[in-house]
C-alpha cells in the first residue's frame, strides 16, 4: 500500500480477466483505454454505487430542479447515509475514509447527475469537513465531524467577498478579539454555496495579531448561522448552477465565543489548503459532466435519423464524438494520477491546479459540442447538455478562475510570479 494522510485499499481485483473482455462495461464511459483496469475492485465498487444513486435519485428530478431554480434538498439525507460526504476523512470522526481516488470517482459521479449537487458535497466536505478536520480543535472535530457527514448538519465556507475574489488577501472581513477571549465578527461574503442552508458557515476573518509581521493574521472561525447579526441572503438572477443554494453572508457585530476559532489556522495558507482539496474533487466532478454530455450525445447521435441514416454516420460528427471521448479518457488519466500521488502524498497544488484548469475547459468544450449535436432539442431541459454547459461557466470561475490557474503553473514553469 502506498503510504498517505489516509489508508489506500488496494485489494487486487479478482475479476479482471472477466472485465478486460467485457468492453460493454467500458462503453459507458467511452473508456476506450480501459482506464477501469487502473481502479480497484473496491475504486469500481464505490463509483457504480454512486452512478446507481445518481441514475436513481438524481437525474429524474435534477431538470426541474434546474428550471425551478431549486436545490433538492430532499437528497441530503441520503448523500449524508451512503457515505458521499466527506468521504475521505477518518472513520474514526464518523466518515468513510476512503481513499482519494474514491473520493475523485464520487465527485465524477455526483457531477454527472449536475454541478449543483457535487458542489454541494465538494463544499460540506474538502471546505466545511476538512478544515475542522485540519485546523481544529479535536473537541470542535468530535462535534462536527460525525454530524456533517450523517447530512444531519449543513456547512458553507465564507472566503470570497463581493470586492476581493482572486485576491482573498485584500479581505475586508474582520474578527476582534474581546478582553474576555470572545470575538466580534464583521463584513461580508459573497458567492457562497449552501449559505441560505447552513448550519454552520466556516468563516476566514483578518485578526489583530501583534505576533505578524502585518499586525494582522488570517483565521477561520466556525460561526452558527443562528447568531445574531448573521444574515444570508439568496443570490437572485442567476443563469447557471440554478439547482444550488448561492448567497451572500453578512456579519453584523455577530458575538462568537473564544472557543469559535479553529485554533491551528493561520495566515491566507490555510484557506488556500481548502480550496486545494475542493478543486481536486472539481477536477474530477467536471469529467462527471463531460461524460453526461458524451453519453447523451452518443445516443442521440445513433438514434436520430438524417438524410436517411443516423447521424452518428456523418463524419462531421464523427469528429465531435472523437474529440469528446479523446478529451474525456486524457482528463480521467490526468485525475487518477493526481489522485495516486495524493495518497501517496508526493502531489502539489500546482498539479491540482493544472488537473481543475484542463479538466473544467476541456469539459466546458464537451458540453457545447453536445449540444451542438444534439440541434434543437438540446436546448430543451429534459436533455442534460446545456443545463451542464450553463453549470460548467460557473465551475469554470470558481475555485480560481481558469486564468488564475494559467498564472500558478506559468509561475511553477518559470519561476516568475505575474499576478501583479
Amino acid at each position: 500500500d502506498l503510504e498517505g494522510p489516509f489508508p489506500l485499499r488496494m485489494a487486487a481485483s479478482t475479476d479482471t480477466e472477466t472485465f478486460l473482455a467485457s468492453p460493454q462495461l467500458r462503453a459507458r464511459e467511452g473508456d476506450l483505454f480501459n482506464i477501469d483496469a487502473a481502479l480497484t475492485e473496491e475504486e469500481r465498487a464505490v463509483r457504480d454505487s454512486v452512478r446507481a444513486f445518481v441514475d436513481e435519485k438524481v437525474l429524474p428530478i435534477i431538470g426541474q430542479c434546474y428550471v425551478d431554480g431549486r436545490f433538492p434538498r430532499e437528497l441530503i439525507p441520503a448523500l449524508g447515509e451512503q457515505g458521499y460526504l466527506g468521504a475521505n476523512l477518518p472513520e474514526a470522526y464518523g466518515c468513510a475514509g476512503l481513499n482519494n481516488v474514491m473520493y475523485g470517482l464520487i465527485n465524477q459521479e455526483l457531477e454527472r447527475g449536475d454541478s449543483g449537487i457535487r458542489s454541494f458535497a465538494s463544499v460540506q466536505s474538502s471546505l466545511v469537513m476538512y478544515p475542522i478536520y485540519a485546523f481544529g480543535s479535536e473537541a470542535q472535530k468530535q462535534h462536527w465531524l460525525p454530524l456533517l457527514a450523517k447530512g444531519q448538519r449543513i456547512g458553507c465556507f465564507g472566503l470570497t467577498e463581493p470586492d476581493y475574489g482572486s485576491n482573498p488577501a485584500g479581505m475586508i472581513t474582520r474578527a476582534r478579539q474581546q478582553a474576555d477571549g470572545t470575538w466580534i465578527l464583521n463584513g461580508a461574503k459573497m458567492w457562497i454555496t449552501n449559505g441560505s442552508m447552513a448550519h454552520v458557515a466556516v468563516v476566514w476573518a483578518k485578526t489583530d495579531d501583534a505576533d505578524t509581521e502585518e499586525g494582522t493574521s488570517i483565521r477561520g472561525f466556525l460561526v452558527p448561522t443562528d447568531a445574531k447579526g448573521f444574515k444570508a441572503k439568496d443570490q437572485k438572477g442567476k443563469l447557471s448552477l440554478r439547482a444550488s443554494d448561492t448567497s451572500e453572508l453578512v456579519f453584523d457585530n455577530v458575538h462568537l465565543p473564544a472557543d469559535a476559532i479553529l485554533p491551528n489556522s493561520g495566515g491566507l495558507k490555510s484557506p488556500l489548503m481548502c480550496l486545494t482539496q475542493a478543486r481536486y474533487g472539481i477536477s474530477w466532478g467536471v469529467l462527471g459532466a463531460a461524460i453526461a454530455c458524451y453519453e447523451e450525445a452518443l445516443s442521440y447521435g445513433k438514434n436520430r435519423v438524417m438524410f436517411g441514416k443516423p447521424i452518428a454516420g456523418f463524419q462531421i460528427q464523427q469528429q465531435r464524438l472523437a474529440d469528446m471521448v479523446t478529451e474525456i479518457v486524457k482528463g480521467q488519466l490526468l485525475s487518477l494520477h493526481l489522485g495516486r500521488m495524493k495518497d501517496a502524498g508526493t502531489y502539489t497544488p500546482q498539479q491540482v491546479s493544472m488537473a481543475k484548469r484542463n479538466n473544467v475547459n476541456i469539459a466546458t468544450d464537451i458540453a457545447r459540442e453536445a449540444r451542438r449535436l444534439l440541434g434543437a432539442v438540446g436546448i430543451l431541459a429534459e436533455y442534460g447538455a446545456m443545463r451542464h454547459m450553463a453549470n460548467l461557466e460557473s465551475v469554470y470561475t470558481y475555485e480560481g478562475t481558469h486564468d488564475v490557474h494559467s498564472l500558478i503553473i506559468g509561475q511553477a514553469v518559470t519561476g516568475l510570479g505575474a499576478f501583479k
